[in-house]
Order: C-alpha cells, then sequence, then structure tokens
C-alpha cells in the first residue's frame, strides 16, 4: 500500500511503515493519522505479517511531531473528540499483538516519539533528538506521552522531560531505558532488520502471550498480574508451538513453529 504520506511494504514476514513527509519532516497530519489507521488495521490482520518496524523518511526526521498547521482546524471541538473517540489511533497501536520495532533517526518530538512508544521496541540512529516540547506551545503531549512516557522510563525523569519540553539526544535516551540500542545512522534499517528476523525465529503465540502479560500487567497489582503471567504461561506450554519448542530442545533440532 502506497499513499503520498505513508508507505506500506511487505519483506519475507516483515511490514515496513514509513512516515512519507520529509519535507515537513514527516510531521503527522489528518491525513497521515487516517493511512495509518488503515495500515495498522492491515498489518495487525494480515498472518504474513509477523514483525512490523516504523520509519522516517528523508535524512531530517523520524517524525517531528504533529503537524501544527492543522490545530485547531477541526470543525468544533466535540466533532474533534468524537472523531479521536471513534479512532482512538493509538490505543488500538498499543493493543497490537505483533512485536512493533521503531527505528528512530533526526528528530523524534512530539506526537513522533509517542508513536516510537507504542511500539514495543525502539533502536536509535547516533543523530536521533527526542523529546516532548508541548508545554513551550502552551499545551501537553496528548498522544499518550504523559502516559506512556513515565511507563517507559522512572516516573521522576519522564516528569522532567514533559515539564522542561527539553529534548535529548541518542545516548541520554540509551542510559534513561527510552530506547534499547543505538547504532550508526548507516546501519539503522539493517539493525531494525536483523532484531525483527531474530524475533521471527521465536514463537509467535509465545511472543504474543509475554507482550500481554508484560502491557497489561502494568496496569494490574502485583498479585493479578503474577496470576496473568501465570495463566498465559500454561496457555503457551499447553499450545502446538510449546510442545514444539521442547521436543526440539530434546531432538537437538531448530523448532518449527506454527503460531497455535
Amino acid at each position: 500500500m502506497d499513499s503520498r504520506v505513508l508507505i506500506y511494504e511487505k519483506d519475507g514476514g516483515i511490514a515496513w511503515v514509513t512516515l512519507n513527509r520529509p519535507e515537513v519532516l514527516n510531521a503527522l497530519n489528518m491525513e497521515m493519522r487516517d493511512e495509518l489507521w488503515q495500515v495498522l488495521h492491515a498489518l495487525q490482520d494480515d498472518p504474513d505479517v509477523a514483525v512490523a518496524i516504523f520509519k522516517g523518511a528523508g535524512e531530517g526526521a523520524f517524525s517531528a511531531g504533529a503537524d501544527i498547521s492543522e490545530f485547531g482546524t477541526a470543525p468544533s471541538v466535540v466533532e474533534a473528540r468524537r472523531a479521536r473517540r471513534e479512532r482512538d489511533l493509538w490505543g488500538y497501536m498499543l493493543a497490537i499483538d505483533k512485536p512493533l520495532i521503531a527505528a528512530i533517526h533526526g528528530f523524534a518530538l512530539g506526537a513522533g516519539v509517542e508513536l516510537s512508544m507504542c511500539c514495543d521496541l525502539r533502536i536509535a540512529a547516533e543523530d536521533a533528538r527526542l523529546g516532548l516540547p508541548e508545554v513551550s506551545l502552551a499545551y501537553i503531549p496528548s498522544a499518550g506521552g504523559t502516559q506512556l512516557l513515565p511507563r517507559t522510563v522512572s516516573p521522576g525523569l519522564a516528569m522532567g522531560l514533559i515539564l522542561s519540553g527539553d529534548t535529548i539526544d541518542a545516548q541520554e535516551a540509551l542510559r534513561i531505558g527510552l530506547v534499547q540500542r543505538v547504532v550508526p545512522r548507516q546501519r539503522l534499517y539493517a539493525e531494525a532488520e536483523t532484531l525483527a528476523r531474530q524475533l521471527m525465529t521465536r514463537g509467535p503465540l509465545a511472543l504474543r502471550y509475554a507482550k500481554e502479560a508484560v502491557t497489561q500487567g502494568l496496569d494490574l497489582p502485583l498479585a493479578e498480574g503474577l496470576a496473568l503471567e501465570a495463566r498465559l504461561a500454561r496457555l503457551a506450554l499447553a499450545s502446538r508451538d510449546g510442545r514444539e519448542g521442547l521436543r526440539a530442545q530434546r531432538e537437538g533440532r531448530a523448532p518449527q513453529f506454527l503460531g497455535v
């Protein structure tokens, strides 16, 4: 699926989603949000897609955030709220049960870094700059940043970044846990693909259960989270893939997972 503002490609089980507005640092406008809504459903429903990688076109940015030229252009506040309820883009992205990887270069600001936090894994190029600068516009992060950042890094660090609006470089993002890896710019997409293909060697059902245990467990009391983990572990062990994994280990061969 190609559009003017978003490119969706598949390659051997990997979906590549490219934010394609390099002339405005891949700022997310309404057209891109609408296309992203369709793409997210496509990759979630496609059995041939195992992992998705999100990246930005051009040299300047993963995404510099929401397109501020569209701020205040909705017909009314009521209409804007209705549209967001009907299409909870970020909520849907967080609910996708396949691994999502963000390959970040250049600027990842505002909605750009929020989109990356909707992914499970983030790899940053050495030139990446990340931040939530909304307060400098007398606004606040509204694509999940106030909730996702303190769930990704410590609440104190998150509060500091949100209230200051400061940007940080890739090494600082790695230090605080906002990204999991920093690589040279020229290696960014190769490293993201290597990680995706590594994930594809794991049991797809186990990946879904593990992701569910982590994401849902974060919002549960510890005892309930442990009960969730135990239930999902039983399901994984009882699955065809679970039996295959143990059998393959005993027989000294590579497992053949089917996702069931």
